[in-house]
């Protein structure tokens, strides 16, 4: 359910996504997904978690590179796949401004915001070999803005490079080389 979901959610947008059509795609009936799932609200989160989780991990596998540089490389190789993705950042700004009005709703997301704020930085913490010029949660933070507003730029147009992110990636990590 969550995989139709997703794909759903990606292709047609979160207001143009219904629990009813979630339910016929992925053979189910309404009832089965409400069963599961309590809003619509619920059934996004649920695969904005699914996203994350699939993007914490690609991030873990850049961050395992055994040098600076390395991940440097992979983090290049990655946002250039990823950041921008058109679908994923639609549905992360159309969820987030549904979002806005609703009290509850904001205080998921900025607990997950938290979350991957926590993962950013657990990362940094990790590679011993970095001295970024500020503290280690605020560079989790510029990481994370710095991707989130690339993505909006990539969504709209795909042909902005990424080397900009990453010459300010060098600069957090403290690195003032190519590699």
């Amino acid at each position: 359910m969550i995989a139709t979901a997703k794909r759903l959610f990606l292709e047609d947008g979160y207001q143009a996504t219904t629990l009813d059509k979630v339910a016929k795609v992925a053979g189910f009936t309404k009832g089965a997904v409400y069963s599961n799932f309590r809003t619509k609200d619920d059934l996004c989160l649920a695969v904005l978690d699914e996203i994350h989780g699939e993007r914490a991990a690609e991030i873990a596998e850049i961050i395992a590179a055994p040098t600076a540089a390395a991940r440097l490389m992979r983090m290049t190789e990655w946002a250039e796949r990823v950041v921008g993705d058109p679908d994923w950042t639609q549905l992360e700004l159309e969820f987030s401004v549904h979002a806005r009005r609703d009290e509850h709703l904001r205080a998921a997301l900025a607990s997950r915001l938290d979350n991957i704020v926590g993962m950013v930085g657990a990362a940094l913490r990790a590679t011993g070999d970095l001295d970024t010029p500020m503290p280690r949660d605020e560079a989790a933070v510029a990481v994370l803005a710095l991707g989130v507003g690339l993505g909006l730029f990539r969504a709209i147009d795909p042909g902005i490079p990424v080397a900009g992110m990453i010459s300010a990636l060098r600069a957090i990590a403290g690195s003032s080389s190519n590699g």
